[in-house]
């Protein structure tokens, strides 16, 4: 069965997860959620694009991005997840997959949407109960 086209966001921002296969950790240690924040601000300078908000979860990432260039979202994650991977693997001397199927993305088309999903975004470390206040989580 073919997959179902992603769907294009007309304002160019999308809500964006990935998570680890078989929901296993892609971050062990700091050092690990500082590379990923590393690779994205590099490609940032080479690829354009715009990131509203995220959490770094143990299992899973959630971003709001805004794609400058339209339908380059594939080509954005494709190049943060590929980098990631082998970096991940290279470190922890491990191979194969780690993160689960495609990522997924849904349009963002209004403002008071994009509001809506910052706050359960910035909020997703208190409901996974891994701090008391959005605050202090780092």
């Amino acid at each position: 069965m073919p997959r179902v086209a992603r769907k294009l966001s007309e304002t160019g921002i999308y809500h964006v997860i990935f998570r680890g296969v078989n929901r296993f950790n892609i971050f062990e240690e700091d050092k690990d959620y500082e590379k990923i924040l590393e690779i994205i601000s590099d490609l940032k300078e080479k690829i354009s694009f715009d990131i509203y908000a995220y959490v770094l979860m143990n299992n899973h990432v959630h971003l709001i991005i805004k794609e400058l260039e339209l339908g380059e979202i594939s080509l954005i994650m494709k190049r943060i997840l590929t980098r990631y991977a082998g970096w991940f693997n290279r470190k922890y001397d491990r191979s194969g997959i780690l993160i689960a199927n495609r990522f997924k993305s849904e349009p963002v088309e209004t403002e008071d949407y994009l509001l809506t999903l910052a706050r359960y975004i910035h909020q997703n470390p208190v409901k996974g109960g891994l701090t008391s206040k959005i605050d202090s989580y780092k």
